[in-house]
């Protein structure tokens, strides 16, 4: 079969382009021309402009024999992990030939990509690189071969090209909202004829665009507590701490700002909205991704247990006077701790007597850190109880880490040692 991965949000004709290209390979070699359509949320993890059902029947009026539903992943994860994930499942499919488009040339991306599949890096490809994603496509291509003993071949075409500029979907979106979601005539020569039928349909049905649930964001963001927040899956603390700093929350606006505030780049910000959107948990998205590392499906260094040993190392190397970066440049070149990474902390917390005379053993306590910066926990057992976790530098570190990383979960509960509660926290 022939593959092209594709949102099509809407089908324009720069993917016109893409789908006779897969039509040629395809009658030469008697193959089906399938698509892998993205189905909930877009590559980029923002909700579809429009619906599936629409985009789907856009690609089989353009010539396509089939469209696969890929859904479940973009609210969850990264294109760090859902890149290896379709191009395993195309390939175990049957995929023999992917199509795709870019704007330097096929040597410069097969360059590039061996370089990144020799390092086994796939999820640091740097973002100043022309056509990143293509090149992460062809280097996970590249790291799969030694998992099927083959590869798809891929076929490079120039990216179509409007009076000098790239034929973009968000531009396109943009200009018919800025029109009152009717579709300009700038905007329709950028459309196949099919297209512009289907997608006046939807307009005229209130199908299109597709939305966030803005309310439904806004309401967490206003309500939720620093702990609560911190068991949605992409969020950290630096990101916790701003959506309390700045509520209460009226407009998307204001959303953004908050994010950008906390350093989150936009793509980011879209994952992370889509995770609250969905209520995607640390769990939830620790668990896919050990169902797909079950599968042989995960590249080596975007493995669970390498997210938690680079945090264990970096910490270990602050307590030795490496900085952070240093740190971190050490663990990318190969260093490794000389222990595994402790999965179990045990910390300090302050109570008064009447308060320690209350309590008992193996009540939760919920993680979070002050506005200070300071970890600490809160523990509900007939009362509220707050408390600073009293851990040492290093294990400090550590756990601010894992709280950072956006994706590994931890529980923590009170445990009694020597006649004292103390917290005990599980990571994983």
């Amino acid at each position: 079969m022939i593959g092209i991965s594709a949102d099509f949000d809407p089908l324009h004709k720069g993917h016109v382009k893409l789908i006779e290209k897969g039509r040629e390979i395809a009658e030469k070699t008697g193959k089906e021309l399938v698509i892998y359509l993205n189905k909930d949320y877009s590559a980029n993890h923002a909700p579809f402009f429009t619906p599936y059902d629409a985009r789907k029947k856009m690609a089989l009026k353009a010539g396509v024999d089939k469209v696969i539903p890929i859904e479940g992943l973009h609210h969850r994860l990264t294109l760090a992990y859902t890149v290896p994930i379709r191009i395993a499942m195309m390939i175990e499919d049957g995929i023999t030939d992917y199509v795709d488009a870019a704007n330097v040339s096929p040597q410069f991306i097969k360059k590039e990509a061996e370089y990144f599949a020799k390092k086994g890096i796939f999820s640091g490809i740097p973002s100043n690189l022309p056509n990143r994603n293509v090149i992460r496509w062809f280097a996970v291509n590249e790291f799969f071969q030694g998992k099927y003993k083959r590869k798809m071949k891929f076929h490079i075409i120039p990216e179509l090209t409007e009076n000098g500029s790239k034929i973009s979907g968000r531009e396109i979106r943009k200009k018919i909202i800025e029109n009152n979601l009717k579709i300009p005539k700038d905007v329709a020569k950028l459309l196949p004829e099919t297209t512009i039928k289907i997608l006046k349909k939807g307009l005229k049905e209130g199908r299109v665009p597709g939305k966030r649930n803005l309310n439904l964001i806004k309401d967490k963001m206003n309500r939720l507590s620093r702990a609560d927040l911190l068991e949605i899956a992409y969020f950290n603390a630096n990101l916790i701490n701003s959506i309390i700093k700045w509520r209460p929350y009226h407009t998307e606006n204001q959303i953004w700002a908050t994010f950008r505030k906390a350093g989150y780049g936009p793509v980011l910000t879209r994952l992370a909205m889509s995770s609250m959107e969905m209520n995607v948990t640390r769990r939830e998205v620790y668990d896919l991704i050990g169902y797909y590392e079950k599968k042989g499906w995960i590249p080596p260094d975007q493995k669970r247990k390498k997210i938690i040993q680079r945090a264990w190392f970096i910490s270990k190397n602050i307590k030795k006077g490496y900085t952070s970066k240093e740190a971190h440049k050490k663990f990318l070149k190969g260093h490794r701790p000389s222990e595994e990474p402790g999965r179990s902390i045990n910390a300090g917390v302050s109570l008064r007597k009447f308060e320690a005379r209350k309590l008992r053993e193996g009540t939760k306590a919920r993680i979070y850190v002050k506005e200070d910066g300071v970890i600490s926990c809160q523990i509900k057992d007939g009362m509220k109880i707050k408390s600073p976790l009293i851990l040492p530098g290093a294990m400090a570190t550590y756990l601010r880490l894992i709280i950072d990383s956006h994706i590994i979960p931890f529980n923590s509960r009170l445990i009694k040692k020597d006649e004292s509660f103390r917290i005990q926290i599980d990571i994983g």
